[in-house]
């Protein structure tokens, strides 16, 4: 089994678990919190997460992105420990399963969230693959801040409570700006294989000190908005419990500003998931409090 856990990559789960806490803290906010609701809504979100990571592995392989020098963790098609068919076949099921499930709670959604949910499918499956994947083009970090922030904090608040917030929609925007964070440590990391492979992520085109403002910018942007969405009405003072994860912060700035070995970054990037949760975990109780 440890192939098959290394694929899931375990560490960036936490991303695809803060939108749900944020949206289901909103509709809560509504009078409308549904626990069952609220697990589906998480069940999808791991579920595009998780094939997502899969055909990652796949895409990058075939790309030459995953070569014998990458500094990140070992991925296991690259690795030969498991086959390009069988982590393809995988990721493939789990978008099935996540659209059978998006299906269920899109009856009481409507086509909204229908429709963005069929978008989430395709992002996932096109990130690294077909003839124009995304992450090729430098559109990885803006894919991730849309579907893991507006999309995902928006649709858990709409299949629970019908409608969307500002509150909702306010609280997405920093829980899409720390996820696409975790994307930027990794295109730091991988910035040199990347530009040999041809994957133009934003690090690649703005180089390793591009990259790096653009996690201290995200990584900023996401603590201000609290204060942001409390000084215009939106969300209450509560909300400002997210920066009591401003703790969290130090290490991973640390060193995405200042180391280039693998170890250290691929812990930084370890750090900005578990920041990203605990932000959103925090902001969540602020906005149901």
């Amino acid at each position: 089994m440890r192939p098959w856990v290394a694929a899931l990559r375990p560490h960036t789960l936490p991303a695809a678990v803060a939108p749900v806490l944020v949206g289901t803290a909103a509709a809560a906010r509504a009078g409308a919190w549904h626990p069952l609701l609220a697990a589906g809504s998480l069940a999808v979100a791991l579920l595009l997460q998780i094939g997502a990571n899969l055909l990652n592995d796949v895409g990058d392989f075939r790309r030459g992105a995953d070569g014998p020098g990458r500094r990140g963790p070992v991925r296991v098609v690259q690795a030969g420990l498991l086959s390009a068919r069988q982590v393809a076949g995988a990721g493939l099921g789990c978008l099935a399963l996540a659209a059978l499930l998006g299906l269920v709670l899109g009856m009481r959604g409507g086509w909204p969230l229908l429709a963005v949910g069929a978008a989430a499918i395709a992002a996932a499956a096109l990130y690294t693959l077909g003839p124009w994947p995304l992450a090729y083009h430098g559109l990885g970090e803006p894919c991730v801040l849309l579907f893991f922030g507006p999309v995902a904090v928006g649709g858990t608040e709409l299949v629970q409570a019908g409608r969307l917030s500002p509150a909702g929609l306010g609280a997405s925007l920093p829980v899409g700006l720390l996820a696409a964070a975790i994307l930027v440590v990794n295109n730091v990391r991988d910035e040199d294989s990347d530009r040999q492979a041809g994957k133009r992520t934003l690090a690649v085109r703005f180089g390793r000190r591009g990259g790096r403002a653009l996690y201290a910018t995200c990584v900023a942007l996401a603590f201000a908005a609290p204060a942001a969405l409390v000084a215009a009405g939106i969300a209450p003072p509560a909300a400002l419990l997210a920066w009591a994860s401003a703790p969290l912060v130090r290490h991973p700035l640390r060193a995405v500003l200042d180391a280039t070995d693998g170890p250290s970054l691929n812990a930084a990037l370890a750090a900005t998931a578990r920041l990203h949760l605990v932000f959103g975990a925090l902001l969540a109780g602020g906005l149901a409090w």
